[in-house]
């Protein structure tokens, strides 16, 4: 069992339908047909939508995804068109909303990977490939990969897995031409964000993009290169054969599989409530990212 503790209610904001709740963002309709994307504060781990808050949360994804967008429009266009609110909506909506174009979406999650860990490592390790592509040995947890990879996967719904799968079953679900489209696309923009990061001094291990076609062009969709989406390591701390500290929930992650959370993951009850020092600790981990990769100060 997974999936929300507590499922929210949507906000009632005239002029807009609600579409969807996502783990992290709520998704809306307006009058003119365009998307309004809302970012929220909710914190995922273990495919579970957790019932504590990280505060600021929604505005750094947000906020940083339209850094990144600003870094990498000559490479991809994007669908946002505007961060204006919604008349009548919440107050707090501020800073966290983007009016984005309705795009036809491309069912597949575009995951770029230069370093070997999470799924990429115990596949690896069974097999010495990742999503089919057969990688060197002697490789380990943190690796640098030869050069970086294109490895899809198959989106899930709320409280499931996304599925690695193969290049040439990407090919099959979405056609040859879109699926040499992506991984043109997704190669390109990770060799950017990786370059830009690493003169800040940051590690960006992998990620994960959506796209979406606005009539016959691919357009970078949903958020992009943000903690959420990403895995940022410091780049004076990173060292292969372990894992890598990490500026993402790995906090989280922590203290849910620890004896003082008392939860099981492996049991059907969803996990506890996470203490304030945890949320302090994330909340800061997402704002350091933020202020290391923009260079500017959060506030």
């Amino acid at each position: 069992m997974s999936g929300f503790v507590e499922k929210p209610e949507p906000s009632q904001v005239p002029g807009l339908v609600h579409l969807h709740t996502g783990k992290v963002r709520d998704l809306y309709q307006n009058e003119a047909g365009d998307l309004v994307m809302v970012a929220s504060d909710r914190m995922s781990a273990y495919d579970w939508v957790l019932p504590t808050e990280i505060p600021d949360k929604g505005r750094i994804l947000t906020q940083l995804s339209l850094w990144w967008f600003d870094r990498l429009a000559d490479l991809a266009p994007n669908h946002v068109l505007s961060t204006d609110v919604p008349e009548g909506a919440p107050a707090d909506w501020a800073g966290r909303t983007l009016v984005c174009k309705s795009l036809r979406m491309v069912p597949v999650e575009c995951v770029a990977r230069g370093y070997l860990t999470g799924s990429g490592l115990a596949e690896y390790e069974r097999t010495r490939t990742v999503c089919g592509l057969a990688l060197p040995e002697g490789l380990v947890d943190g690796s640098e990969l030869p050069a970086p990879i294109f490895t899809p996967a198959t989106k899930a719904e709320v409280g499931e897995h996304d599925e690695n799968v193969s290049y040439e079953e990407a090919a099959r679900q979405v056609g040859a031409e879109t699926a040499a489209q992506l991984r043109q696309a997704t190669l390109a923009v990770y060799g950017r964000a990786r370059d830009i990061a690493r003169g800040r001094g940051i590690i960006l291990a992998d990620t994960k993009f959506e796209f979406g076609f606005d009539g016959d062009m691919l357009v970078l969709a949903d958020e992009v290169l943000t903690p959420d989406s990403s895995r940022f390591w410091p780049a004076d701390q990173w060292q292969p054969g372990r894992a890598q500290p990490s500026y993402d929930k790995q906090f989280v992650r922590d203290w849910l599989t620890s004896a003082e959370s008392g939860w099981d993951r492996g049991s059907e009850l969803p996990p506890p409530p996470l203490p304030e020092p945890v949320v302090e600790a994330t909340r800061a981990k997402y704002v350091e990212a933020y202020e290391r990769l923009t260079g500017t100060s959060w506030s």
